[in-house]
């Protein structure tokens, strides 16, 4: 999963060379850090947050498919 929100991300920056990614678990749930330069901030959140809740929303079906829970913050660099 850490794979895909990484494609994901550089996918929507101009600046794929500063996106990474993190990984912290807590107890049953996975937490990913995402982390993007400040100027594609805004590119990773969209409009009202909307690319960053379908972003979230691809990662967490594919982390259903294999019986995980997971989180997705952002974070600019």
């Amino acid at each position: 999963m850490k794979e895909l929100l990484t494609f994901l991300a550089q996918s929507l920056v101009e600046h794929p060379e500063a996106v990474s990614v993190t990984e912290e678990d807590r107890d049953d749930v996975t937490v990913f850090h995402l982390t993007v330069a400040p100027s594609d901030l805004g590119k990773v959140i969209g409009r009202q947050g909307r690319i960053a809740r379908a972003v979230r929303n691809v990662v967490s079906a594919a982390a259903y498919r294999q019986s995980k829970r997971v989180i997705v913050d952002i974070h600019e660099n």
